[in-house]
C-alpha cells in the first residue's frame, strides 16, 4: 500500500472502487482477447477450419477467431441479449439464439446446427470448438425417447434442490447426446481444437459444459444415485426410466478414457476464475489496497459464504492493515426454501448485509462474471452495513426476504442492485470485501 493516508481510498467513494475492480475482473475474462492470446501459429493448416461455439462468450470468441483463420463455416449458439447487440452478420459461420439456464425450443435449434456441422467436418478438416459457461445449456439435445420438457424438468429441480454442477452435469450428460464426449463421438475422424472459457473451479475438462469433448468418468448409476441422494427419483419419471435402461445396459454409456474419438481431439483452458482474481488483486494494488486474503473454488450454500463474508470483514475492522481488501471466487448453490426472486450472488450480499448491520466503513460485491445473477436483470449486489437500517426505512424485513429467498425485491427496492448487462463472458463469481 505505501501510501500517505491522504490519498488512500475512502468509504464515499466505494461505489466507484467496486466497479474498477468488477471491471480489471472483467478484462482479464475477455474472451476475444483470451482467444488471440492462446491461438497457436499455424494451427488451421491446410485443410478447411469450421466452428462450433455453445456458452455466453461463444460470440465474441467465435468474431476473434474471424480474424485468426478462414472459416469454411459453423454454428454457434448465442445468448439473445448478446445477440441483439450484434451489429452485423457473421461471414463464417451462422448463429443461433439459445436460453440460459433452462433450455427451450431455440436450443434444440442451436444444438442439432451444431451437430450437424461436427457430422460434416471431414477427416482432412479442422473444427474449432469454442466453449464457455453455459455452454450447458445450448448443447441441449435429448437422448432418444427423452424430450425437452423432461430435460427441463430434471434440471429445474436438481437446481431448486441445491444440486452442484457436477452432479447436475452427471444427470445431464446421460440425458443427452452431445455431452459426456458426444460431440467428439460426432466430429470423429475430423482434428479438433478446442478453446475454453472455464466457469467450473478446478477447470475439469469433463465438467466445462458437460465435457462434450471430454472423456466422462460417470455412469449411468451416478445420476441415478444423484437423483435419489435429493429426493428426486419420481420427479421426473421419464429421465428415471432412461436412466435405469442405461444403467442395465440397453443404452450407449458415454465416452470413456482411452475411447479411440479423442485421439484428434485438443482442448485448451483460456480463462478461468483464477485468472480474473489475480487481476483484481494486481488492481486493488495499484489503487492502493493491502490484499488481506484471498479464497479459491468456493462453493456451499450461498447465504452462508454471505455470512462468512461478514465475519471476515468484523475481524479486518480492527486489523491495522487498512484499507484492505478480502476476495473469493467460485460459485455457491440456493436452496429454494421460499417464492421470492433473486439469484446466487444477490443471496450471498442480502445475508452479509444481515451479519454486517450497523458495522460502519465496509462495504461487501457479489457478482456474476456473465452479468446474469439468476433468472433477474442484475448481476448481483453491493451492501454495507447500513444497507438493512435502509431497508427497514422502507419497510422491508431483510430477514423475511433472505427467508423467502427473495433477494432480488429486497434490493431493487433498498438499492444495491449491480446491473452489468450480459457481458459475453462467464468464469463463475467473485466477492469483494472492502474495509476502509
Amino acid at each position: 500500500m505505501n501510501q500517505s493516508s491522504s490519498s488512500q481510498p475512502a468509504f464515499q467513494h466505494h461505489l466507484e472502487h467496486i466497479s474498477a475492480l468488477i471491471a480489471a475482473a472483467l478484462e482479464a475474462a475477455d474472451p476475444a482477447r483470451a482467444l488471440a492470446r492462446h491461438w497457436p501459429a499455424g494451427l488451421a493448416g491446410s485443410g478447411p477450419c469450421y466452428v462450433i461455439g455453445a456458452g455466453k462468450a461463444s460470440l465474441e470468441m467465435a468474431l476473434q477467431l474471424e480474424s485468426l483463420c478462414d472459416l469454411a463455416g459453423g454454428a454457434v449458439a448465442v445468448v439473445p441479449e448478446r445477440l441483439a447487440r450484434l451489429d452485423h452478420e457473421p461471414a463464417g459461420f451462422q448463429v443461433f439464439p439459445a436460453a440460459h439456464p433452462l433450455p427451450d425450443e431455440r436450443n434444440l435449434r442451436a444444438a442439432h446446427a451444431i451437430a450437424e456441422t461436427a457430422r460434416q467436418t471431414g477427416p482432412d478438416a479442422t473444427l474449432i470448438a469454442l466453449i464457455s459457461g453455459g455452454g450447458s445449456a445450448h448443447l441441449t439435445l435429448p437422448a432418444e425417447g427423452l424430450t425437452l420438457e423432461d430435460l427441463r424438468a430434471v434440471s429445474g429441480a436438481l437446481m431448486r434442490a441445491g444440486a452442484p454442477i457436477g452432479e447436475l452435469n452427471t444427470v445431464r450428460k446421460h440425458c443427452e447426446q452431445l455431452k459426456g464426449g458426444g460431440l467428439a463421438r460426432l466430429a470423429c475422424p475430423a482434428r479438433v481444437e478446442a478453446f475454453i472459457l472455464s466457469d467450473v473451479m478446478g477447470d475439469p475438462l469433463d465438467v466445462i459444459a458437460s465435457g462434450p469433448l471430454a472423456p466422462d468418468p460417470t455412469t449411468y448409476a451416478d445420476a441415478l444415485d444423484v437423483l435419489a441422494r435429493y429426493g428426486l427419483m419420481e420427479a421426473v419419471p421419464a429421465v428415471t426410466a432412461h436412466l435405469q435402461a442405461g444403467l442395465r445396459g440397453e443404452r450407449p454409456e458415454t465416452v470413456k478414457p482411452g475411447d479411440a474419438v479423442l485421439e484428434r481431439v485438443t482442448s485448451r483452458i483460456i480463462g478461468s476464475n483464477r485468472l480474473a482474481l489475480d487481476a483484481v488483486e494486481r488492481r486493488a494494488v495499484e489503487m492502493g489496497w493491502y490484499v488481506a486474503g484471498r479464497e479459491d473454488n468456493v462453493g456451499g450454500e450461498a447465504r452462508d459464504a454471505g455470512r462468512r463474508l461478514a465475519e471476515t470483514a468484523r475481524r479486518l475492522a480492527d486489523s491495522p492493515q487498512r484499507p484492505c481488501l478480502y476476495l473469493i471466487g467460485g460459485e455457491t448453490t440456493v436452496t429454494v426454501r421460499g417464492h421470492g426472486k433473486g439469484g446466487r450472488n444477490q443471496e450471498i450480499a442480502l445475508a452479509a448485509a444481515l451479519a454486517l448491520d450497523g458495522l460502519e466503513g465496509v462495504a461487501v460485491a457479489a457478482f456474476g462474471t456473465d452479468g446474469i445473477d439468476g433468472p433477474t436483470d442484475a448481476a448481483g449486489a453491493v451492501v454495507t452495513g447500513q444497507t438493512c437500517a435502509r431497508a427497514r426505512a422502507l419497510g422491508l424485513d431483510p430477514q423475511a426476504c433472505l427467508d423467502d429467498n427473495d433477494s432480488y425485491t429486497f434490493f431493487d427496492r433498498a438499492g444495491g442492485l449491480l446491473r452489468l448487462g450480459p457481458t459475453g463472458t462467464n468464469v463463475n463469481d467473485l466477492a469483494l470485501v472492502l474495509v476502509y
